[in-house]
């Protein structure tokens, strides 16, 4: 092999970052979609969960705050146990976006199955579109009443919207 062969390949491994190996560990839940494993942010790769501003309404037209909902759902079901994360990629707030698991469950696809977060095609590529439409037709978490995806939620406060108005409130569905 040529030298100037091996030190171009030298040079793209030191520039690209490297995908650590798997984290274990017990997590903290940071919100419904990030968890942080050894003082690492992992954004669960795929989903998207609600904010933690973030309300919607129940079947009974209430407000709830879906997004702490998920966040302590998520919390009572890992319930301290390891949790394996394989990193996928990073995103651009340089935290490492990975799929995890407790015990054989996925965790992104128990999140969108139980109707706490949905599935991203953007980057998912529907790998959890089957479990969201489960999770609908049964009218479980969010499905059993109405929301804002949390793509367009975010979208709505960059832009300058209030969280209260941004999210499925009275204001904003009269």
């Amino acid at each position: 092999m040529r030298p100037s062969y091996i030190i171009a390949l030298l040079l793209i491994a030191l520039t690209v970052p490297a995908l650590a190996a798997d984290l274990i560990g017990r997590a903290s839940i940071i919100d419904g979609d990030t968890v942080e494993i050894h003082s690492t942010r992992i954004r669960l790769w795929g989903i998207d969960a609600p904010e933690s501003a973030q309300v919607c309404r129940n079947d009974d037209s209430d407000l709830y705050r879906c997004g702490a909902k998920t966040a302590n759902e998520l919390d009572a079901f890992v319930a301290r146990r390891l949790v394996t994360c394989a990193p996928v990629t990073f995103d651009q707030y340089g935290r490492t976006v990975a799929t995890c698991t407790v015990g054989d469950v996925d965790i992104g696809e128990w999140l969108v199955s139980s109707g706490l977060a949905l599935d991203w095609p953007q980057y998912s590529h529907g790998r959890y579109s089957l479990a969201q439409r489960d999770a609908e037709h049964a009218g479980r978490g969010i499905w059993s009443g109405s929301f804002v995806e949390p793509w367009l939620y975010r979208a709505c406060v960059r832009q300058g919207g209030r969280p209260d108005g941004c999210s499925d409130d009275a204001d904003a569905h009269p």
